[in-house]
This record gives structure tokens, sequence and C-alpha cells, in this order.
């Protein structure tokens, strides 16, 4: 069975709309194997970010990233990386179509609802980013 990290960012908690979307990963067949609420701060957020930490944009990122705490998950089930991406619908919210996560919750590029990982080495390195302890 694959697994993914997904992070439902500050905006989730925010518009307090984090069992809609668990509930989806849910109804989708997925077993949710590791949770927590957690703030995000500089070094996590730099090293999370590392492929954009030297953009212009960075401190907006990190703003908004440790403006309230998050829920990191691991999800486990078949195919769980791409099956997740597809709920999700594009990272830009605004293209997102109606019926996907983003599309119903989400509002621009960055409050986009959930962070998901993008591939099985990505996985890897977010589950240990985020749950070392396991």
């Amino acid at each position: 069975m694959e697994e993914t990290l997904i992070i439902l960012k500050p905006d989730c908690m925010e518009k307090r709309v984090a069992g809609q979307v668990i509930t989806r990963f849910e109804q989708a067949g997925f077993e949710i194997v590791a949770a927590k609420i957690m703030q995000l701060d500089g070094p996590i957020l730099r090293e999370h970010y590392a492929h954009v930490a030297d953009k212009p944009f960075f401190p907006e990122i990190e703003a908004f990233m440790s403006s309230r705490p998050v829920m990191p998950m691991i999800l486990r089930g078949e195919g769980v990386i791409a099956k997740v991406r597809d709920l999700l619908g594009p990272t830009n919210s605004l293209e997102a179509p109606k019926g996907t996560i983003r599309g119903d919750l989400g509002t621009d590029m960055m409050r986009n609802v959930v962070h998901a990982s993008d591939g099985p080495e990505t996985a890897a390195a977010e589950k240990k980013r985020f749950f070392s302890e396991l």
C-alpha cells in the first residue's frame, strides 16, 4: 500500500472545513495512519519549501503557512498519491473544477486548502519531515 503526506493548510483550519476534507479522503477509501496538529516555523518551512526558499515570494508563503496551526496527515491506500492529487484538483484553486477539494473550498494559488506530496520520493521525505517520531 502506498502512503502520502497531506497538510491541511491554515485556510482549511481557519474556514473550519477540515472535517469535510478528511471525509472526502475517507470516502475515497484512504486510511489515516498518522495525524497531528502543529504550528509550523521558519526552519521547517524553509526545508519543506527549499525549492522556492530563495524566491522573492517565499516570505509570503512563510507568513501564510505559519499564521495558524496546520494538520499534517499520512494517508494510505492503493495509488493514494495520484488519487489524492486528483481529488484536490490543480494547485491554483481558481483553475480547479467544482467537485474537487480546491475547486469547492480553495481561494487562490496559495490558499488552496491542502498540500499533498507529488510523488513517492517526495512523500517519503515529507513523511519523515513531519512525522520523524514514526
